[in-house]
């Protein structure tokens, strides 16, 4: 890098911290900081706890975003000002420090430009995500087995919680169904480009003639809404029916018909639950999840109608991204048009790359 190089990074930074100040307002971020200060020290405001919930997390996520904020404004500031000085001062080494430095602070920007995208309605929430295999029997079952691998690994990394609320097996290898919720801040934000068809091609180990497969499976992700969010549901528009619970092991594992399937006829959307022992419990969770199912889908609808296009048209059944693994190695998006050839760290959850790709790529489209 030289000179001039570095002069124009900085002005790219300097542009992008100034379009990020305008989102994200950090002076209404202190003044709602302030106020929530004056609530806590009313004792009044303790006694209602669901609300104090709320707002202590409403405080939590503002500090956080208000001090990554401050770290990445600040070394903007801080190249700014030292490049000035160093080159006033014909200072080659720092200059040669500041070079070193310049990924560290493009990634710095990045970051919060990230931040910044995931500042919509639901995009703090936690994420419902569901895994449902293609045609292709224990082939596709096995791909939705890896992408649950994938997903798993992800959270891992985030430091996020996982409870697996749905795990149906393969006859042979692989699953059937599976429905995690991933607990943690911005899961939902990140995890919604994931909506879509993903799909995989290899040499499959399942085919004695090593011959190369197709297999495809769809990824489906809501956010888990608040008790505070009304979404009617009338009994009439939906049906329960029981089973029983498959998985890994578990005292009650096919042994009780505790798990729950609800189907929702007007949208034909079907959830299922069998992490509880309570058939109760496992129902008021799949309750949750079809709750959370069609706000999404009252949400994507809104969207669709702003935009003047079909429902379809924005909907799960469309291919977002293919993995290849023969005849080379490449992972391609086809929302950003960005392609990786590292597939094994990505099977292995290293896909913050692709979907922070995705998610500047619909910022700059809308």
């Amino acid at each position: 890098m030289d000179n001039y190089e570095y002069t124009e990074l900085l002005k790219n930074v300097k542009t992008k911290m100034d379009n990020i100040t305008g989102v994200v307002e950090p002076e209404r971020i202190e003044a709602r900081l302030n106020e929530i200060e004056t609530l806590e020290n009313d004792p009044e405001f303790w006694n209602d706890s669901t609300n104090a919930a709320k707002v202590q997390k409403e405080k939590t996520q503002l500090q956080r975003k208000l001090e990554k904020y401050n770290i990445a404004k600040s070394a903007v500031e801080d190249a700014i000002e030292l490049y000035d000085m160093a080159k006033e001062e014909q200072d080659e080494e720092s200059i040669e420090a500041l070079f070193e430095d310049a990924p560290k602070l493009k990634e710095q920007i990045r970051s919060m430009e990230i931040e910044v995208l995931l500042s919509g309605e639901s995009d703090g929430a936690n994420a419902i995500l569901s895994i449902h295999p293609g045609a292709g029997g224990t082939e596709s079952q096995d791909w939705a087995s890896m992408l649950l691998r994938m997903y798993k690994r992800w959270a891992e990394r985030h430091d996020f919680k996982v409870e697996m609320l749905d795990y149906q097996v393969g006859e042979e290898a692989g699953i059937k169904d599976a429905t995690l919720l991933i607990k943690g801040e911005n899961a939902y934000g990140y995890l919604k480009v994931e909506n879509g068809i993903h799909r995989l091609v290899r040499i499959s180990p399942f085919d004695s003639n090593a011959k190369r497969h197709t297999s495809f499976c769809s990824v489906m992700v809501s956010p888990e809404i608040d008790d505070d969010i009304d979404i009617v549901i009338e009994d009439k528009d939906i049906r329960i029916d029981t089973y029983r619970a498959s998985g890994a092991g578990g005292q009650h594992v096919n042994k009780t018909e505790s798990a729950i399937r609800i189907t929702h006829i007007p949208t034909n959307i079907v959830v299922q639950c069998q992490n509880d022992r309570s058939q109760h419990k496992n129902k008021a969770t799949a309750m949750k999840m079809l709750k959370s199912r069609l706000y999404e889908l009252e949400i994507e609808e809104q969207k669709a109608k702003e935009a003047g296009v079909e429902k379809s048209e924005i909907g799960w059944g469309h291919q977002i991204r293919s993995y290849v693994m023969q005849p080379y190695q490449q992972v391609k998006d086809t929302r950003s048009n960005e392609a990786f050839s590292n597939v094994a760290a990505i099977l292995d959850g290293d896909i913050d790359k692709m979907i922070e790709g995705v998610l500047i790529a619909q910022n700059k489209e809308s």
